[in-house]
Parts: structure tokens; C-alpha cells; sequence
């Protein structure tokens, strides 16, 4: 782990802290302007996440995804540290992991989701995403692109936007962020292929 990447980490999660404090209701704010083209084009299954501490809340973005028609499944770290997605339905009971995660039973169905929504530290427009230095995301992200097509969409306070991020050979990109200010688009040559959808209406 780069000295760099450590002191950002460090930065970024006191900025996120005030940016949380001063608009508690951004993630209301953010599920209003999600586009659905997103679900349309890349769903139904749809992994999402729980908040922990000042990450914004995607509860609203999960009921609006629900009511288009959404399968949910939230991540679950194993015992070997290897991260898949377990399908969840609201009101289903979560078991209390490390670090303060909620997950489903291991015994719930694992499922392959296409459209991933993640938390993050900190973004930049070249898509690099600045998350815990776990890895959990990274090698989880891979392995669901090698089993075929996968949009991933950051959600983020505006204000987490930085000017670069130091990338390394195992990090996984985003291919879209979106904040209560609106969308952020990734200027790299995926976002411009087919992978990027239409957000124009």
C-alpha cells in the first residue's frame, strides 16, 4: 500500500465525515436523480450496501430501485476474505459481522449481480475509486467481470471528488459515479464504449 494512498485514505475519511454532517439527507437527494436507464439497461439484479459510518446512505436509492422492479443483494466477506453477493429482500434478518456489516445468512443464495453500487472514499474521472485497503471490491469486482458484463456506479458526496487517485495494477474502475449533485462521468475509454448507457433523458 503506497504512503500517498494511506495519507488520502486518511484525509478523505475526516472530509467524508463533515460532508455527511452538513447534508444529512444527501442520499434522498442522490435516489432522485438516479437514473433508471441504469436498472433498464444493466439490472435486474442489483448489488448494493449498507452504510457504515458517514458513507451515504443508499436506503432511499434501494426502495426506488425496488419499486422499478430491483432484485437486491449485499456483499458478504467470508472467513478467507473473499467477498460474494447474497441476495436480500428488505425485512430479511442480517447477521452482525467485523467492522460493523451486516450481511445475510451464509446460508441465503449467492447471486451474480450486474449492476454494482459501492461506497467509496474518494473518486477521480479517470474512475479510480479509493476504498479501504481491503481489496474486498477490487477482487470481487474482477471476478464477476470475468464472468461476463458488470456496470459499476460509485456513489459519492460531490465533495469527494479528488484530482487523482495513485491506481495500482489490481484496482477495479468505475464505470459511473453519481452524487446528489448530479452524475459524474468517467472520462476513459470504457465509459465511452458501449458500457457507458445513454443518460441524456
Amino acid at each position: 500500500m503506497s504512503e500517498d494512498k494511506q495519507n488520502l485514505r486518511t484525509e478523505m475519511k475526516v472530509l467524508r465525515d463533515e460532508l455527511a454532517a452538513r447534508d444529512p439527507d444527501a442520499g434522498e437527494t442522490l435516489a432522485d436523480k438516479f437514473p433508471l436507464k441504469l436498472l433498464e439497461r444493466y439490472g435486474p439484479t442489483v448489488a448494493v450496501y449498507l452504510p457504515i459510518g458517514s458513507e451515504i446512505d443508499p436506503r432511499p436509492l434501494m426502495s426506488k430501485l425496488i419499486g422499478a422492479g430491483a432484485k437486491l443483494a449485499l456483499p458478504c466477506v467470508q472467513d478467507d476474505g473473499t467477498m460474494v453477493y447474497r441476495a436480500y429482500t428488505r425485512g430479511d434478518m442480517l447477521e452482525k459481522r467485523p467492522f460493523g456489516l451486516l450481511e445475510p445468512n451464509p446460508d441465503v443464495p449467492e447471486v451474480h449481480p450486474t449492476l454494482v453500487i459501492a461506497p467509496l472514499l474518494a473518486f477521480d474521472r479517470n474512475g479510480n475509486r479509493l476504498g479501504y485497503g481491503k481489496g474486498h471490491y477490487d477482487r470481487a469486482l474482477s471476478r464477476l467481470r470475468e464472468q461476463g458484463r458488470v456496470f459499476v456506479c460509485g456513489l459519492a458526496f460531490i465533495g469527494q471528488e479528488v484530482e487523482s487517485i495513485p491506481a495500482e495494477p489490481h484496482d477495479v474502475p468505475l464505470d459511473w459515479v453519481k452524487t446528489e449533485r448530479g452524475s459524474i462521468p468517467i472520462f476513459m475509454m470504457r465509459a465511452m464504449s458501449e458500457n457507458a448507457p445513454d443518460l441524456s433523458s
